[in-house]
């Protein structure tokens, strides 16, 4: 059997109410959970991009996306390795106040990581930290062990390919010359 691993899946579609279900339910139907999920405009006029995480083989990742690619309002599917992408993610921690004046050493945690202070009142601090998964984790990891950790919370996946273009770019020029 094939190990898993992370893939992440570009989809991109018209703006329609409930494409989201559609895609979602390929996933569903494969019992497939869904690590993480971003869905906003794309660079390209009137289309939407999903940007999707699961953990998955080749060949099911590759049978997902040509099922959501078959959906009538989706314009084109692709999958990635993280090596083919560029990836971002924020997170979000709220840390007791109280902690944070007591303990010197969270604030330089918060520095060490390149976080950022972005609020602190009498109750919590709020920190932010941009970059990749695995450091967004590591700084939870960090700041959990000093017990001053109120929330936390992370972005879904923001992705780019490694390429000049959208990948859809290509598939739109060729759709509008036939």
């Amino acid at each position: 059997m094939e190990e898993k691993k992370l893939y992440t899946l570009l989809v991109y579609s018209e703006n329609i109410a409930g494409i989201l279900n559609q895609i979602t339910a390929v996933f569903t139907r494969r019992q497939v959970n869904i690590e993480s999920l971003n869905v906003s405009a794309s660079s390209i006029e009137g289309v939407h991009k999903y940007t999707i995480t699961a953990w998955s083989d080749a060949d099911q990742i590759e049978k997902i996306t040509r099922q959501i690619e078959k959906k009538i309002d989706v314009v084109k599917a692709n999958y990635f390795t993280d090596d083919q992408l560029f990836i971002r993610e924020s997170g979000l921690y709220k840390l007791s106040t109280e902690n944070v004046l007591q303990n010197p050493e969270i604030s330089r945690t918060v520095r060490r990581f390149d976080a950022h202070i972005i609020e602190v009142n009498p109750t919590y601090t709020i920190v932010m930290k941009h970059g990749i998964t695995e450091d967004i984790i590591a700084l939870y990891r960090a700041l959990n062990a000093f017990g001053c950790v109120l929330q936390y919370t992370r972005s879904g996946r923001i992705a780019v390919t490694r390429g000049m273009h959208e990948q859809v770019s290509a598939f739109l020029e060729e759709r509008e010359k036939r």
